[in-house]
């Protein structure tokens, strides 16, 4: 357990001579989750520990009529959990340290927390990219047991998935990268291997890639070349800059209409603080407590480039 902060450790607190001491002075991050989720409460779901999921399957090609109605059967799909996880962090404060500096710093150390928190939501937010290439099961158990970006998608139904069950590249970022994901993406398959609408409409990426995503889908022209050709890419997509994602080289083409309706965040209990002063040694106590899952379930509105 960490030691409450006392006077004699914060010696500068306590000095009027020093005439100004900084304190967090770095602006925070912004929130960035409802761009890549959609926000839910715990009350949203009827079971309190965890948020569960299942679908049921599309119909095949309606046949010609030859006297007789043809029945089709419809295919349970894959089950999801989503499991809420407690996350808490505490500060202590000496009476007498609190009591006399002179700055004003330790009365505003515990809001600091707020901080910490928000920081933390964006990391574990950002964990939903950074391992979509493997299976994550920090707060998800998904049936289909594969990453959410994977060239083994399987489905319950039988159906071939030779085609359209790929959303796993390992290209560089490009124009001709992008006009490729694109095509593949449009391609994805259904639980019957049936054709389905797919739209691609943004690019989450990190900082690094910021200029050369930036050029391909802002150019009027085709980018790197001397040609007159129209840019296709040109006001087609909006791009993701997300300091949060730990790769360099890695990217994701989404949909993001489907993105939100795939990819959850589910605060069960929200922020909450709390401060109490202990009766007998006079030390102030500050905690948060916050309890949320997070996860997909389709994979259908992402594909994502995992680059060597």
């Amino acid at each position: 357990m960490a030691t409450p902060a006392i006077s004699t450790n914060f010696t500068d607190l306590l000095d009027p001579r020093f005439k100004r001491i900084f304190n967090d002075r770095y602006k925070q991050l912004p929130d960035r989750l409802g761009e890549f989720f959609s926000m839910k409460s715990g009350s949203d779901f009827p079971t309190k520990a965890d948020a569960r999921f299942s679908s049921v399957g599309t119909f095949d090609d309606v046949g010609e009529f030859s006297g007789s109605v043809s029945y089709d059967d419809v295919y349970q799909g894959y089950d999801v959990t989503l499991t809420h996880k407690e996350y808490a962090k505490g500060f202590q404060i000496e009476r007498k340290l609190y009591d006399d500096e002179l700055f004003g710093i330790m009365d505003g150390k515990p809001s600091g927390l707020a901080t910490a928190v928000q920081r933390t939501r964006q990391k574990h937010g950002a964990s939903l990219f950074n391992n979509a290439f493997s299976i994550d099961s920090t707060w998800l158990n998904h049936t289909e047991n594969v990453a959410m970006c994977s060239d083994s998608h399987t489905t319950t139904s039988g159906a071939s998935t030779a085609s359209g069950f790929d959303n796993l590249v390992t290209t560089a970022f490009s124009a001709v990268a992008l006009a490729a994901a694109r095509i593949q993406m449009r391609g994805f398959r259904g639980d019957r291997a049936e054709r389905m609408s797919v739209n691609p409409t943004g690019i989450i990426h990190p900082p690094n890639l910021y200029d050369l995503v930036y050029e391909v889908v802002q150019s009027s022209g085709k980018p790197d070349t001397a040609n007159n050709n129209a840019n296709v890419h040109k006001g087609v997509y909006t791009a993701h800059d997300w300091e949060y994602l730990t790769d360099t080289n890695n990217w994701f083409l989404v949909d993001e209409d489907q993105q939100k309706e795939n990819q959850l965040w589910i605060d069960r209990v929200p922020m909450e603080f709390g401060m109490v002063e202990d009766f007998d040694t006079l030390t102030g106590k500050w905690r948060v407590y916050y309890r949320y899952s997070l996860g997909w379930i389709d994979w259908r509105h992402i594909l994502g480039a995992q680059v060597s």
